[in-house]
């Protein structure tokens, strides 16, 4: 059974990091295209982060660029989402997502989902 599992999420003040992590099981991560995705009260879900299975590229939303890090650890079949200089406006649900062969970024291109993390900046 396919399998994600986030986890680092938390309270942290403006300015500060954390590091998410998404966790498989029943499946080989790097055969897969993940994503981190994220969704705040009242808003739609947005993409923040992806890595592709091919080759290993990383796309980041420009609100997050030069501030997250998205990486894989094959060995562990483990994602991680580097997260500094965090900003209230970062606060959300993040959600880790999977698919073999995404055809775009969209929330509706990924067909398996965690069951989030949640991260709140706030002073």
């Amino acid at each position: 059974q396919v399998q994600l599992v986030e986890s680092g999420g938390g309270l942290v003040q403006p300015g500060g990091s954390l590091r998410l992590s998404c966790a498989a099981s029943g499946f080989t991560l790097d055969y897969y295209t993940i994503g981190w995705f994220r969704q705040a009260p009242g808003k739609e879900r947005e993409g923040v982060s992806c890595i592709s299975s091919s080759d290993g590229s990383t796309y980041y939303a420009d609100s997050v660029k030069g501030r997250f890090t998205i990486s894989r650890d094959n060995a562990k079949n483990t994602v991680y989402l580097q997260m500094n200089s965090l900003k209230p406006e970062d606060t959300a649900v993040y959600y880790c997502a999977a698919d073999s062969a995404p055809t775009g970024w969209d929330p509706s291109d990924f067909g398996s989902w965690g069951q989030g993390t949640q991260v709140t900046v706030s002073s």
